[in-house]
């Protein structure tokens, strides 16, 4: 019955299951209409492993666990821990930047001092 808790979730997990199978059929079209290469700057097992049916998979299925967790959570917590990410990297990023202009400027100033 559609209706009941049980038969929703065993539907739930067969659109997940296609639809992580629909991903993986639209990456391997955009390969091959593409011809998608990997960067140069690669290193050697990058490049093995991307070439891999492990690596489509790995990728499908961390994007699976974080749209089963951010489906499964009220959408305020949902929205509030994208933007605490959002808001936060740069954030970091920033002051990270900040604290290596003030050392380096303490390296400068020590050098031209000596």
């Amino acid at each position: 019955m559609v209706g009941s808790r049980d038969g929703w979730d065993l539907d739930s997990d067969r659109v997940d299951e296609d639809m992580i199978i629909l991903r993986k059929r639209i990456h391997e079209i955009r390969i091959t209409e593409e011809s998608i290469s990997e960067p140069s700057g690669w290193m050697e097992w990058e490049k093995e492993y991307y070439m891999t049916a492990a690596y489509a998979s790995d990728v499908y299925e961390l994007v699976g666990l974080l749209q089963r967790f951010l489906m499964n959570t009220r959408p305020s917590l949902a929205i509030g821990t994208v933007l605490l990410v959002l808001l936060s990297v740069p954030t970091s990023l920033g002051f990270l930047l900040h604290r290596l202009l003030v050392a380096l400027g303490s390296m400068l100033s020590a050098l031209h001092t000596s």
